[in-house]
């Protein structure tokens, strides 16, 4: 960074998709739990408009920033992982938020500007980056619940979500499936575990059906070795890749599959449940 004195920051953060993927986009609900690992805008001084972005892509800021004050806008990762590749966090959808913020525009209007920008999208990671905790989207309205503490293990490998939703979205036999995932994020709040293992189960037939590769071995493995350990545990989110989440009753059994995690190679991600999208000065 240059010698340009910092006026403001904005931090929007990621998000872990617990339950009601794939149904979302068909209108069904889905709970999203925003973490703090995500997006950083530092605002400083410039005679002129400039955007930084830690890849040189600005496709997710710059039309935020179109009517933004004259000023250096850099974008960075917040809390960044060390891991060789990106873990699925909603990185593009914190951008787009922490740009409207920091532009001094709704944020609400990083919904649509987010997907104009990545070509679709259910707008849940979205409403996580700006509401913060956990919450329930539901056709566009956001109502906020009892937030859950997943461990976070991270696949091996990233996932490209574009793909495994086109090939969602191309099989017609769908009304069942999202009738069945509403069904299980209602339910969730009374058994977190239970309901997480039912959606695994349902989103693993769906994929069978309309044969999408939701599940990779390590993805399948780290499932198994939940509930084998009395707890559960899914991808967040579309699957192929990225990273899983894994509930448990019993503190105990979290410290042993923890320990099983290491033992396999398994990378566990530490996080925190983050607040809403906010500027501070300085």
């Amino acid at each position: 960074m240059n010698d340009a004195t910092v006026n403001a920051t904005v931090r929007a953060p990621g998000k872990l998709m617990i339950a009601g993927e794939y149904a979302v986009l068909d209108g069904g609900p889905a709970l999203v739990l925003a973490i703090d690992r995500g997006v950083r805008c530092e605002i400083s001084a410039s005679p002129t408009l400039e955007i930084e972005t830690p890849d040189g892509d600005d496709r997710f800021v710059r039309p935020a920033l179109s009517s933004a004050p004259i000023a250096r806008y850099r974008f960075s990762h917040w809390n960044p992982t060390s891991l060789p590749e990106k873990p699925g966090f909603g990185g593009s959808a914190a951008a787009c938020v922490a740009a409207c913020v920091a532009a001094s525009r709704p944020a609400a209007d990083a919904f649509e500007l987010h997907r104009q920008a990545q070509g679709g999208g259910s707008g849940a990671d979205v409403a996580a980056a700006i509401h913060g905790g956990m919450i329930r989207i539901d056709s566009g309205r956001v109502s906020p619940v009892e937030p859950v503490h997943p461990v976070v293990i991270w696949s091996g490998r990233s996932a490209k979500t574009q793909p495994l939703i086109q090939c969602y979205l191309r099989w017609t036999e769908r009304q069942n499936f999202v009738a069945n995932s509403r069904a299980l994020v209602d339910a969730f709040s009374e058994n977190p575990v239970q309901a997480l293992r039912e959606n695994a189960r349902v989103l693993v037939e769906m994929a069978a059906r309309a044969g999408l590769p939701y599940m990779t071995e390590t993805l399948a493995a780290i499932a198994v070795t939940a509930r084998d350990l009395g707890g559960a545990a899914k991808p967040s989110g579309a699957g192929g890749g990225d990273c899983a989440i894994a509930l448990f009753d019993e503190r105990d059994a979290q410290e042993r599959f923890i320990t099983v995690c290491a033992q396999n190679n398994w990378t566990v991600i530490p996080v925190g449940i983050a607040s809403g999208a906010a500027r501070r000065s300085g």
